[in-house]
């Protein structure tokens, strides 16, 4: 063996004893599931379209599972594991297709009955300066699906920001355990030892932002220096309930006084999030938390901590504004609909009001596709989704149920006086022609429609009433309207060139 060799071997062992050791300081491995870790797998494969998201650490001789999703074993033997070349290169790992990679191909979840073919994972690094000072790879936050797939640079960078929100979990937590290790080791006072362990207790949870008390006796407030930060003050100001109430907007201050009162009156530990409004008139999302001090059996104090979570709320926010929206026509997904539609259906119902839904197919989109490429097929979609969101149907909601399907969900009385009205209108309006010299399509849409009414009083009756008003509008021609339970036919108004109807199968 040479001493290059032995040297690589060393620095390679010295390594792995590193990252290790660095693992159990987090105190991660074999924890409970937690709903933060849980969101952000979630996340993950719900954005990705993936079948299996994991948050995986690499533990001696295993690869045990923090959060997961898609995925029932806890853990692996790390020779079965993906993240172990990850792990091992601390590097980001895509594989297209394993079975036809050398390195997986034989991997009894590629060859078995797992059937997995396509892996994308970013590492998980954390650091320990009493242990070393880089950070090393405990883990990564991967995604997995039992068929080959490519992945773009935006989804790894998506998977890269998800990745760093759960290193930031780890960070808070190890703050955490460390702070309530020196509070542990400090005072010998049992009633402030009590009141800071639970205050401690709470910041690892929380990431050890800021702590504050509320006497009950006379709503005094006591603040710790980060607290004054957050709220864009000077710190050594005292505050009554009443003025620290008054960085809220009415709503979330309406939200906190309710979780204050229930804190008291029941003794149950409170845990709101809200909008806030710093001293210098800055809108901030907080999260806080808090429970009853009790001395002899007597209520005596609120005790918590407080912390700015808008970065993560805007990320979760923008995440779930994505999930919802479709990345073509940038109106609402089958899924958002579904979610928007029950609700919708349930104000309606328990206010006893009207609502109607149109079930739009586009007549002679496979011809555009077919004649012109899919990019002026992708032109039409986008152009029939923004007429469904004109200015008239401001108070609509408008989705694409895949393909060139859409959905609109009408509750606006004024457009519901006259549905025949508004159906002409948009036969009319959902027209349109596309070419280039020498080939030209015209584009229409046929549409199904029904009242909510007693056999209809569920999405599910609605849409399926629909289906069936479409498909008989379709037996009678294309570009035409039939609502349903009323025969007769609803032709476009004139609006823009007309175009010849042309009889068109059933459809399937």
């Amino acid at each position: 063996m040479t001493s290059t060799t032995f040297n690589t071997e060393e620095a390679s062992a010295r390594f792995e004893m590193q990252r290790l050791a660095i693992l159990d300081s987090l105190a991660v491995l074999d924890s409970a599931a937690e709903r933060e870790y849980d969101t952000i797998v979630q996340l993950a494969q719900r954005l990705t379209g993936s079948k299996i998201a994991l948050i995986s650490l690499a533990d001696r001789n295993r690869q045990w599972f923090k959060a997961r999703v898609g995925m029932d074993l806890q853990e692996i033997p790390s020779e079965k594991a993906f993240c172990a070349y990850l792990v091992a290169n601390d590097d980001t790992l895509i594989v297209p297709d394993a079975s036809k990679d050398s390195r997986f191909a034989a991997n009894p979840f590629v060859s078995g009955d797992a059937h997995i073919r396509f892996y994308a994972g970013v590492p998980i690094r954390a650091g320990n300066p009493e242990i070393c000072a880089e950070r090393r790879p405990m883990g990564s936050l991967c995604v997995l699906d039992d068929h080959p797939r490519t992945f773009s640079q935006d989804e790894v960078d998506m998977l890269a920001d998800l990745a760093r929100l759960v290193e930031a979990l780890m960070a808070a937590r190890a703050s955490a355990r460390a702070a309530v290790h020196l509070a542990e080791q400090g005072s010998k006072n049992l009633q402030t030892l009590d009141r800071r362990h639970r205050q401690l207790r709470q910041a690892e949870r929380m990431a050890n932002i800021g702590s504050w008390r509320l006497t009950l006796a006379d709503n005094q407030a006591e603040w710790s220096e980060q607290i004054y930060v957050l709220h864009g003050l000077s710190a050594g100001s005292t505050h009554r309930l009443e003025s620290a109430l008054d960085f809220y907007p009415p709503r979330a201050r309406a939200v906190l006084n309710s979780a204050l009162d229930r804190t008291i009156q029941t003794g149950e530990p409170f845990d709101v999030e809200t909008d806030f409004v710093t001293a210098r008139g800055e809108y901030r999302r907080v999260r806080s938390m808090g429970e009853l001090e009790v001395s002899d059996g007597v209520p005596v104090a609120l005790i918590g901590v407080f912390q700015d979570v808008t970065e993560r709320y805007e990320m979760e926010q923008m995440l779930r504004r994505a999930a919802h929206t479709d990345d073509l026509t940038r109106i609402a997904t089958r899924a958002h609909f579904a979610e928007v539609c029950d609700e919708r259906l349930a104000d309606a119902l328990a206010s006893d009001r009207s609502c109607a839904l149109l079930l739009i197919d586009l007549d002679h989109f496979k011809a555009v596709n077919d004649s012109l490429g899919h990019h002026a097929g992708d032109e039409v979609l986008q152009i029939m989704a923004s007429r469904l969101q004109a200015t008239y149907l401001s108070r609509c909601f408008p989705a694409r149920l895949g393909g060139d399907e859409f959905v609109l969900l009408i509750d606006d009385p004024d457009l519901l006086r006259d549905l025949p009205g508004l159906l002409g209108r948009l036969l009319g309006e959902l027209r349109h022609s596309i070419g280039k010299p020498g080939v030209e399509q015209h584009v229409s849409a046929t549409i199904g429609a029904c009242w909510m009414g007693r056999a209809t009083a569920t999405r599910s009756e609605m849409l399926h009433a629909a289906d069936d008003a479409l498909y008989e509008a379709k037996r009678h021609g294309r570009g035409i309207a039939i609502i349903s339970g009323n025969p007769h036919i609803i032709g476009p108004q004139a609006i823009g060139p007309e175009l010849t109807r042309q009889p068109g199968p059933a459809p399937h």
